[in-house]
């Protein structure tokens, strides 16, 4: 069943399952020492999928899950997330060198950088997701005797709701420069949905803002590769339907899109990260779901 405007979820359904099969990823990705989360697997065993559970503990292995030769799994996943976090940690680390003290994490899941990051002095991080979602992770991180080194607020709202008001009902200063963070998150959006967001954080940022995202580019067989990696994970023994999530349709081209806006983007193809990082390359052909992603970085000029 394919997604609609109005639609909903949690940890454990839908799009939510996602942030617990991300979050999954990075346990995984921490105990083969490529990254140090350790918040991730604490957060995936409180949800309670036991298919991403058995993952993120190290219990079940790529040749168990993952379609031999296949363009995605578990492993393949696993390996870009890693990737994936170093890059988006090291966007906020150079925010901070550059006097950033406002980040906002846009559909913050279960990402644990609020707690888990060195963040400067200062530092003010706005987490906003569904009201159900944002207690569930605070509560949790809470439990576990989590010190943040940055005031974390969490700002409970849909992103198909008011959430600029919100934000700013949470403390955000438009006249302070920001470092956004829209990780994993576009490709989920509706088109035009992806085009208001990008909007709306334009119109909060001050001159020197910075954003980092995660940019899909849809292949023409990829639903298909993702449903058949899909298929072997529930005969595992996941019990969520992870195909079909997206929505259909053209898009505008995140980077292209924000630098009309005043924006500086800067492009980096995930082929190129997974190779910064000494990480196995995603085929690059028609078949492969992420193959051709790319991640960007921007910094806003505004016009004087």
């Amino acid at each position: 069943m394919g997604r609609t405007d109005n639609d909903s979820w949690d940890l454990a359904t839908s799009v939510g399952a996602t942030a617990t099969m991300v979050a999954a990823g990075r346990a995984r990705a921490t105990r083969d020492a490529l990254i140090d989360d350790r918040f991730a697997e604490p957060l995936v065993r409180a949800v309670g999928v036991d298919f991403f559970t058995r993952w993120a503990a190290g219990e079940l292995d790529a040749d168990q899950v993952d379609v031999p030769g296949a363009p995605w799994g578990m492993r393949r996943m696993t390996d870009m997330l890693a990737a994936r976090t170093r890059y988006i940690d090291a966007f906020f680390a150079a925010a901070a060198d550059a006097g950033i003290r406002q980040v906002v994490i846009l559909a913050s899941g279960l990402d644990a950088r609020g707690y888990r990051l060195p963040w400067a002095p200062g530092t003010t991080v706005f987490e906003i997701d569904q009201p159900q979602v944002i207690e569930f992770k605070t509560a949790t991180i809470t439990a576990l005797g989590a010190q943040p080194t940055a005031d974390v607020r969490a700002v409970p709202v849909d992103l198909r709701d008011d959430w600029p008001a919100a934000l700013l009902g949470a403390g955000f200063d438009t006249g302070r420069p920001a470092a956004w963070a829209a990780e994993g998150l576009l490709g989920f959006l509706p088109p035009e949905a992806q085009d208001r967001l990008l909007d709306k954080i334009t119109e909060l940022s001050a001159d020197g803002s910075q954003v980092v995202a995660e940019v899909f580019i849809n292949s023409g067989t990829s639903g298909d590769a993702l449903n058949e990696a899909t298929r072997k994970w529930q005969d595992a023994g996941l019990d969520v339907a992870l195909d079909d999530l997206g929505f259909p349709g053209d898009r505008n081209d995140a980077a292209t899109y924000l630098a009309d806006r005043g924006w500086q983007p800067v492009r980096t193809p995930l082929n190129q990260l997974m190779a910064d990082n000494g990480l196995p390359l995603q085929p690059g052909d028609e078949e492969a779901p992420f193959g051709k992603n790319y991640y960007c970085t921007a910094v806003l000029r505004k016009a004087d």
